[in-house]
């Protein structure tokens, strides 16, 4: 069995800035994640990990069981904390969807995020365009017109931007397909890499890209606001990141 020195390998000094149980929490999934501790390897020993992050042992155990409920770890009497099967982790928890893109240089999770937004996207954007009414159009029409007032602020743009996406979530009123896309997107939107090299006239291609999803919204066209949806997301994507997605 190893010491509690060596069990606490590549684990990194508390943050300052960040509560105990946060810091605590974000480093062991990092360490997991990364693979510095493998799957059904037991983690560093309570009172060990208690002294390395200077917090109780009761902050410690607690912690441990919301690691359990995202799915990375599982407690096991006798035999300590064990890292739990890359297939059981909870993707859609804000910390682990996070640690993952983190750690996804080549961001294959970022082209997977992408196909999976842009595909329930695509189908909110139809459900939007078989029940929404001519008030909820206009609706529409002036998240559109926030976009094009904020164009030269880029910043703000994006924020427009997503609450275009957004007001189409609402309005499809799928709330479960709206709740996943939102978690996927909202978390990546903190990520460098998402938003890629800098574009010629981003604005001006998105702009022209949410009008087609808004005209299909307000003709009823279920299949245009569907097929202008999924165009966007991944044609926004490829300018970003310089790649395609089939």
């Amino acid at each position: 069995m190893s010491s509690p020195t060596t069990s606490l390998r590549g684990l990194s000094a508390p943050e300052d800035h960040l509560r105990p149980a946060d810091a605590f929490m974000h480093e062991i999934a990092d360490s997991i994640v990364s693979g510095r501790y493998g799957l059904d390897e037991a983690l560093p020993p309570e009172a060990a990990l208690a002294l390395h992050f200077r917090v109780s042992r009761t902050i410690i155990r607690e912690s441990m069981k919301r690691l359990e409920e995202k799915g990375l770890v599982t407690i096991q009497q006798g035999r300590g904390t064990l890292v739990r099967p890359r297939s059981e982790w909870n993707v859609l928890d804000p910390l682990v969807l996070s640690v993952i893109i983190a750690h996804d240089e080549e961001n294959h999770t970022l082209d997977e995020l992408t196909l999976i937004r842009a595909s329930l996207e695509s189908l909110m954007a139809r459900q939007a365009a078989a029940s929404t009414s001519p008030a909820e159009h206009a609706e529409l029409a002036a998240a559109l017109d926030r976009m094009r007032e904020l164009a030269d602020d880029y910043a703000r743009f994006r924020d427009a931007d997503a609450d275009f996406h957004r007001l189409v979530m609402r309005l499809s009123g799928n709330f479960l397909s709206a709740n996943i896309a939102d978690t996927l997107y909202s978390r990546a939107r903190h990520f460098a890499r998402f938003e890629g090299a800098p574009q010629e006239d981003p604005a001006g291609y998105t702009i022209e890209q949410h009008r087609a999803v808004y005209e299909a919204i307000a003709a009823g066209d279920e299949v245009a606001a569907g097929e202008a949806m999924r165009v966007h997301i991944l044609d926004a994507w490829r300018r970003r990141s310089g790649h395609e997605l089939s």
